[in-house]
């Protein structure tokens, strides 16, 4: 079988990551492992005696650590709270398989040692401390996307049934990796498909496009596929719009982060601007 890992922290976002991971588990016939990280410092004890100057009482030091070790119990009762709850709407949503990982260090550390058997990451956009500004992202969004070996889900602050999606296609590696994924899977049989190559109208581009539509064709899909000429970001937030698209499909990270930081990234803006789900390839 299958599986899909989810990454709740307890935020309003882990609610929309079980039914976007329900979705696909139920469609795929995937189980699904939720993984909540605790940080070091809220999974583990501290050495506070370091922050104290010299003359401090050995009872305040003593208090200290014992506050810090109940504020470390608290975090382990909060998480198992959260695996809890979430275990509860998968399965309320239609899961049978699920399964559930209480875990402390580096959330991108734990991620790579979970994922190797996975099909699927899942990640809210925004985690439990970010507020919802536009231009903010969840701390964890991009290291995910950036570094997991496996598609990732980074999904909107709330589901809504699926029934378009639209591919952003380039030609390029990962954004072939979209398509022949798309071409494989269960999941999106049945749905509305459109693909979009942003650029010039251009005998080159119009036959990339082409490309890439006849690999879903061929795998029995309907393509309503079309060439843009605009910048990236505005032709499939437009398109995005005005078509009323359910779930975003395209390549991320393409380029370098010194590229990235000189021009921007495609990827960041659309996980920014986006209020749909997005699935991304590496």
């Amino acid at each position: 079988m299958s599986k899909i890992i989810a990454l709740v922290d307890g935020s309003i976002y882990s609610e929309s990551v079980c039914d976007h991971a329900a979705w696909i588990a139920t469609r795929k016939g995937s189980s699904v492992e939720v993984l909540h990280v605790l940080g070091r410092r809220e999974g583990g004890s501290q050495n506070l005696s370091g922050n104290l100057g010299l003359g401090a009482r050995t009872k305040l030091m003593e208090e200290l650590a014992e506050l810090d070790e109940k504020k470390s119990k608290l975090n382990i009762q909060r998480g198992r709270a959260i695996l809890e709850d979430a275990e509860a709407r998968l399965r309320t949503d239609g899961v049978k398989e699920v399964e559930t990982r209480l875990r402390n260090g580096d959330l991108m550390e734990e991620l790579h040692a979970v994922e190797e058997d996975a099909d699927l990451v899942v990640i809210g956009k925004r985690g439990e401390a970010a507020d919802f500004a536009r231009l903010h992202l969840g701390s964890n969004v991009e290291r995910a996307v950036r570094t997991s070996k496996k598609p990732v889900l980074v999904t909107s602050r709330a589901f809504r049934p699926i029934e378009t999606f639209l591919i952003a296609y380039d030609g390029g590696k990962s954004a072939i990796k979209a398509v022949e994924h798309v071409a494989k899977s269960k999941v999106f049989a049945g749905l509305k498909c459109k693909m979009i190559f942003a650029g010039v109208d251009s005998p080159d581009n119009r036959k990339i496009l082409e490309q890439g539509k006849a690999i879903l064709t061929q795998a029995g899909y309907e393509v309503d596929a079309q060439i843009i000429d605009e910048q990236p970001e505005i032709a499939i937030l437009e398109t995005i719009e005005m078509e009323d698209i359910d779930m975003l499909m395209m390549g991320a990270y393409s380029h370098s982060r010194i590229r990235s930081l000189f021009i921007g990234s495609t990827t960041s803006e659309m996980i920014r601007a986006c209020l749909v789900p997005l699935l991304m390839f590496r």
